[in-house]
């Protein structure tokens, strides 16, 4: 069952329902969320967008999205804490009274790559701060769905551009397995609150060659899913790939 999305993202390239939902993007860069903004945008929905940086790209990126988008709050950068990332959380979900999809978007990388004496622990510590943004949005958007009884979606959008040094890789797969453990352990959290949890991440073995597919298949995806026709879809982490994106 899970094959035939694929074709039914090709098949259905627009989804009216999407129309004047509050969507939240988290994470965008001048490099990453681009397209997403853009496709959810030209489904006249509700953006919240938080960027990483306020920028002259931050503000081309909200200034072509805002003229298709039904309204549009833009945010700057979130500091990596659980204080901050709650409160952003928080305003986000305010921002047009509930959300009905956030999109984290999780590059695949530490600002810094531990050295080959740092202990599990310390790795393990690093990943675990690195993934705490999305980790709080998640709980906190889904919350508020919960509360209200509204389908809603949380999708974690994963990216690492190629190519990837060895031990940058390597904590790049290990950032993506704790990212696939969190989606499925959400996923069967709010599962009886009518809430998905769903995951999109390049396949970490193909990426020292320079090979990754492309923002707009995920934007596809991420429209799909969020759509009514992606709603029995829930706990999967889909791999993108250079042929297209596979479920696992």
């Amino acid at each position: 069952m899970l094959i035939s999305v694929l074709e039914d993202v090709r098949q259905a390239p627009a989804y009216p329902e999407l129309a004047g939902q509050r969507v939240l993007v988290t994470g965008i860069t001048a490099g990453l969320g681009v397209d997403i903004v853009r496709a959810f945008a030209d489904h006249k929905t509700r953006l919240v967008l938080q960027f990483e940086e306020m920028n002259e790209p931050a503000q081309a990126i909200a200034e072509g999205a805002a003229p298709a988008a039904l309204d549009l709050r833009a945010f700057g950068p979130v500091a990596r804490s659980a204080e901050a990332a709650g409160e952003f959380a928080r305003a986000a979900v305010a921002a047009f009274n509930g959300l009905d999809v956030a999109i984290n978007l999780v590059p695949l990388s530490l600002s810094r790559v531990p050295g080959a004496a740092a202990s599990t622990a310390d790795v393990e510590s690093m990943v675990a701060a690195h993934l705490l943004p999305a980790a709080l949005t998640t709980r906190v958007a889904a919350n508020r769905m919960g509360l209200v009884w509204r389908d809603g979606l949380v999708l974690n959008i994963a990216a690492l551009r190629p190519p990837v040094p060895g031990r940058a890789l390597a904590i790049a797969a290990l950032i993506k397995a704790a990212l696939a453990h969190m989606t499925r352990v959400e996923a069967e959290a709010w599962a009886k609150h009518a809430v998905r949890c769903n995951t999109i991440a390049p396949q970490t073995g193909g990426l020292a060659d320079g090979r990754c597919a492309g923002e707009p298949e995920m934007a596809a995806l991420a429209l799909y899913l969020a759509s009514d026709r992606g709603k029995g879809l829930s706990g999967h982490v889909f791999e993108a790939e250079p042929a297209g994106i596979a479920p696992s």
